[in-house]
């Protein structure tokens, strides 16, 4: 009895490996040996097309990497990547509890709601950046005004009218342009967020809402001392998955404005693809995508370790 139950244990084991082996071999290839081969390359002088079709291997260790950090423009990403995240995961969530606690009152039409809320995440950022350049194209001011600054216009509120992404104003290292690509950002988002506050909100029970209005709790108490609590994991989820898409943020920004004139809006993502497949410094463009992956794995690694811990202590 013993010997089947083992031979049956290792025939599913056998079976397992071979229904995973195909995708264990495309991830070993597709992930880990390209990031091994970007790291490599990144280390190395393949900073012109004649270098790299030459295949010649100079090592050069950090080289590029100082380069890059002394480089004025990767600067500028990286403030403007600290100043997206900030604020694109403060509205995403903000937004996104709000329109959650909304659609969670079961109001006339809240499935209408709902779904409008959610329409964004149907779409790609490559149209939402298109949509939301539209939008926010300053004109030619004061005389010919376009987008948000017409609808100032008609409206006779000419002293809001502004660049937008064109201004190359900036504040504490902040440079405003980035304001109306954030906006269209959030705009995108907030409904997944609202998605994800709202399944918490459905999940809690009802038993804890009743009693504490029966103890006197004011809705704004019920919520704020009862609810939110409660949905400090999914708050923290939801900015573990935000806070990995603004880090490599591409599509939507070089939609939307690009680099926008003087770097203002500019990202690592942009800042990469231009370096390797224009300027064709191939190594200086790996090392910005290696300095990405650690920005990522920064983000993402705490969380997926007190996941498993969980799990661990779970089972």
């Amino acid at each position: 009895m013993g010997v089947n139950i083992i031979k049956r244990r290792k025939k599913r084991m056998l079976v397992s490996l071979a229904v995973l082996s195909p995708s264990i071999a495309a991830i070993t290839v597709f992930v880990y040996v390209f990031i091994g081969s970007s790291i490599r390359t990144s280390m190395s002088n393949w900073n012109s097309f004649a270098r790299l079709l030459s295949g010649e291997y100079v090592f050069v260790g950090m080289q590029n990497y100082v380069r890059l950090f002394q480089d004025p423009r990767f600067q500028s990403d990286l403030w403007n990547t600290l100043y997206f995240t900030l604020f694109f995961i403060l509205g995403c969530l903000t937004m996104g509890i709000i329109l959650a606690v909304l659609v969670d009152r079961n109001i006339k039409g809240v499935g209408i709601f709902r779904n409008i809320f959610l329409f964004p995440m149907a779409v790609s950022f490559v149209v939402t950046g298109t949509v939301w350049r539209w939008i926010f194209a300053p004109g030619n001011l004061p005389g010919s005004p376009r987008g948000v600054n017409l609808l100032f216009d008609m409206l006779g509120l000419n002293s809001l009218q502004w660049r937008w992404f064109t201004s190359t104003e900036s504040f504490l290292n902040f440079n405003l342009a980035l304001i109306p690509v954030i906006i269209a950002a959030v705009w995108q988002m907030s409904g997944y967020t609202m998605a994800l506050y709202l399944a918490g909100l459905r999940g809690i029970p009802s038993a804890l809402t009743e009693a504490a209005e029966v103890d006197g709790a004011s809705p704004w108490q019920v919520f704020w001392r009862v609810k939110f609590p409660l949905l400090r994991p999914i708050t923290f989820s939801a900015m573990i998955i935000l806070g990995h898409i603004s880090l490599k943020i591409f599509d939507l920004v070089y939609a939307m404005t690009g680099s926008g004139p003087g770097n203002v809006t500019d990202m690592p993502a942009i800042y990469m693809f231009e370096t390797t497949f224009r300027a064709n410094r191939y190594a200086t463009g790996s090392a910005i995508g290696i300095v990405m992956l650690i920005m990522v794995a920064i983000v993402i690694i705490p969380y997926l370790v007190n996941a498993f811990k969980k799990e661990v202590k779970v089972s």
